[in-house]
């Protein structure tokens, strides 16, 4: 039987042998006491010459670029840094330092090779911006009734960028304001994914107490705990094994809940509360938030590996206020909805048209539809137009109020708001399309229709051979 010093000399050997990070450990004078094999691929240095080396010379050479024990040594207090290896690979570290009451006697520090994960990054940061400069939009798979109807230049673009993503596993977080459409659009790329015949689980990160956070995640088995259920439960992850798990709200994750929320995402394997049993969680991970990740993570709220994991394709969704010119088409969709949904044939009377359109919607999408939904369920008739009934709904929100005072759009008919948005359409069509067919397609409409709304509103396309 080994002696208790050669048994914790063991144990850490076998520690530094079969992590996946890549561990250095380095007294308080910076020089190297051990470190994993795996440091001497990444750093580019025989593992017999990097123990027993200084940090401060590795970093003076190249070899550390930064060095994160240095850091360390220097602001005694945990360290989060990027760094760049002699072998040309990306690698994220954190240092901690090991203090034996006052006196800071060890630096532990642990790394991650983030260099292909980085590659995909700029892969996908490359394609957007060769979207961006394309004159036209390209095709797309997607039916704008259906999914995400728009006009908007920079909509479109990111309607491309989306079905350029979605057949790969990389992930995605989606960024916006608040009521933008980001779950919408979280179900449409799993819809369009390699993994739409599997489950799309979607969870509240903000709901779920940091109590309940790993039972949520990973599952239980039957009498894990006090009122657990009869049959046990699997977690998010498990549900989602095969599909896409859509995280929304995920800044507010609390800093335990983020690193076993990490360890899921690296693993791909979960284990049940109360159990011992390893299961398998392949899934394809959507996040969403309203908070400035990068600021979160530079206040400390929120894991710098985390955020490396998460932020693959980083997509981020307009105001509603930024894209006007699609209000008309949300509300030609959302009425149609309502009237599918109650079975009824309602319209908008003209000044309701014109009180929807001059709104700016601080809430977006998710206000606008409510407000619809409302307007809708307290009109008497089959016209729904300002009277006793709708008129409370109409000036329930005195801001709003204000803002139609003061920025009303000139509309006194239905068919001037309609006319309104045709127009606005078609021009927007017009700087990105070479021709009626294109416009067409972009528009969900026929070459002849197009032609022929071109001559109404006297727009003309240059380079149209059917012009």
């Amino acid at each position: 039987m080994p002696s208790p010093d050669n048994l914790q000399a063991l144990e850490l050997d076998a520690v530094l042998a079969h992590s996946h990070d890549h561990v250095v450990i380095a007294d308080q004078h910076g020089r190297i006491l051990k470190a994993s094999e795996s440091c001497a691929g990444v750093y580019g240095l025989p593992l017999q010459e990097f123990i027993g080396a200084s940090t401060y010379d590795l970093e003076h050479n190249g070899v550390l670029s930064p060095s994160i024990t240095v850091r360390v040594l220097e602001q005694r207090r945990a360290c989060h840094v990027m760094q760049a290896t002699l072998t040309g690979r990306s690698v994220m570290a954190s240092a901690y330092p090991v203090w034996d009451g006052d006196r800071l006697v060890r630096v532990v520090s642990l790394s991650k090779d983030m260099t292909d994960i980085r590659s995909l990054q700029r892969e996908y940061e490359l394609l957007h911006r060769q979207l961006i400069a394309r004159e036209a939009a390209p095709a797309t798979a997607l039916d704008p009734d259906a999914d995400i109807p728009t006009c908007n230049p920079r909509m479109r673009e990111i309607v491309s960028l989306l079905e350029r993503v979605a057949p790969t596993d990389a992930s995605v977080v989606l960024l916006g304001e608040t009521g933008v459409g980001k779950t919408r659009i979280a179900g449409l790329l799993h819809r369009l994914s390699q993994r739409s015949n599997g489950p799309f689980v979607e969870a509240n990160c903000g709901a779920i107490p940091d109590t309940l956070f790993e039972s949520e995640m990973f599952g239980y088995v039957a009498g894990a705990f006090s009122g657990a259920a009869r049959n046990g439960k699997p977690g998010l992850a498990e549900r989602a094994h095969g599909g896409t798990l859509f995280l929304d709200e995920i800044a507010e994750l609390s800093a335990q809940a983020q690193t076993k929320l990490l360890r899921v995402l690296q693993d791909r394997r979960v284990t049940r509360l109360g159990s011992t049993d390893v299961r398998t969680a392949d899934f394809r991970l959507i996040a969403a938030t309203n908070r400035n990740l990068e600021a979160q993570v530079a206040e400390g709220r929120f894991r710098l590996d985390l955020y490396h994991r998460i932020n693959v394709v980083p997509v981020t969704i307009p105001a509603l206020a930024e894209r006007a010119e699609d209000i008309p088409l949300f509300i030609q969709r959302m009425l149609h909805q309502l009237n599918t949904r109650y079975g009824q044939d309602k319209t908008l009377a003209p000044e309701t048209w014109s009180y929807l359109l001059g709104r700016s919607w601080p809430g977006n999408l998710r206000e606008l539809e409510n407000y619809l939904e409302r307007l809708y369920v307290l009109a008497a008739g089959p016209t729904i137009s300002p009277g006793p009934t709708t008129s409370a709904a109409l000036d329930a929100e005195a801001g709003q109020k204000t803002d139609r005072e003061a920025a009303p759009r000139p509309l006194h008919t239905l068919r001037e708001a309609v006319e309104t948005a045709e127009r606005e359409c078609l021009q927007a069509a017009l700087s990105r399309c070479r021709s009626t067919y294109e416009m067409a397609h972009m528009l969900g409409s026929s070459q002849p229709t197009v032609f022929r709304k071109l001559r109404k509103y006297g727009l003309a396309i240059d380079t149209d051979p059917a012009a």
